[in-house]
């Protein structure tokens, strides 16, 4: 019997029932990064005061971090950074469907912006076949994902700045060049998503660029696995009305969900 089936039965009833969910709980929060409320309460089938109280002690303990709506590692504060690498291998299946929803949206002869991150990355590949596509990024490697696949109707623009962990290029440089350009669809991903915070970054000049990015577009669409709901970075760079289009994966719980259908949203769950 493995930890999860050990503690499936408990209720809350006594500290030594507690202590193994509260043991699989970091367990869990280790593995994926983060976790929201809604889906620990759905899987031990406690109340949600319970699930409060869990990771209060958890967070009391060093354990993990408490979040708004949920939990983080404590690897995970908010000015923390993971490197691209790092995070190119989690979610790679909801990452592959959230882009190719996304990359749906795109027609012929549009002048599309592109955010750094991983499941932006995962979106380029799927707009390779795009006729006439402008694409405008901050992200070196998506830049390579269009020059290694060139194609005389598209025009690939990679603008400058200062190299973050998770590879962006930010800072003055690159939101001076998107303050003179018009953009049909920005495509961004976050490093966190909360229903009061909106979408956040750990690195502050991210922040800035991913505003200028928003300014410069006619429709913003988030592109998102449902692990990032529940995490606040260090800088909220967009609020929920800076959103048109929400793209995430059936892991989203239904709490969540319902959050972000009150934010006016389109929401998409692709799968």
């Amino acid at each position: 019997m493995n930890a999860s089936e050990s503690v499936e039965p408990a209720r809350g009833r006594g500290g030594q029932l507690a202590a193994q969910r509260q043991a699989t709980i970091v367990a869990e929060v280790n593995s994926r990064g983060a976790i929201t409320v809604a889906e620990l309460v759905e899987r031990f089938g406690v109340s949600d005061m319970t699930i409060r109280r869990d990771l209060d002690a958890l967070d009391s303990s060093g354990l993990l971090h408490k979040v708004h709506g949920g939990a983080t590692s404590v690897g995970l504060r908010s000015a923390h950074e993971p490197g691209f690498d790092a995070k190119l291998t989690q979610e790679s299946t909801a990452k592959q469907a959230i882009a190719a929803a996304a990359a749906s949206r795109v027609q012929p002869d549009s002048a599309v912006g592109i955010g750094a991150g991983t499941t932006t990355y995962a979106l380029a590949r799927h707009l390779l076949r795009v006729e006439n596509l402008t694409v405008v990024t901050n992200s070196a490697r998506i830049a390579d994902v269009f020059h290694s696949n060139s194609r005389s109707d598209r025009t690939v623009v990679l603008i400058g700045g200062i190299r973050t962990p998770s590879d962006a290029l930010v800072g003055p440089i690159a939101t001076a060049a998107l303050q003179s350009l018009h953009l049909d669809l920005l495509f961004l991903g976050a490093h966190g998503l909360d229903a009061e915070h909106g979408l956040s970054t750990p690195n502050l000049m991210e922040a800035e660029t991913n505003r200028a990015f928003i300014a410069a577009s006619r429709q913003v669409v988030l592109v998102a696995d449902h692990t990032k709901w529940g995490t606040i970075g260090l800088s909220t760079f967009a609020g929920w009305n800076d959103v048109n289009v929400i793209v995430t994966d059936p892991g989203l719980p239904p709490a969540a969900r319902k959050a972000m259908r009150d934010t006016g949203c389109e929401l998409v769950i692709a799968s």
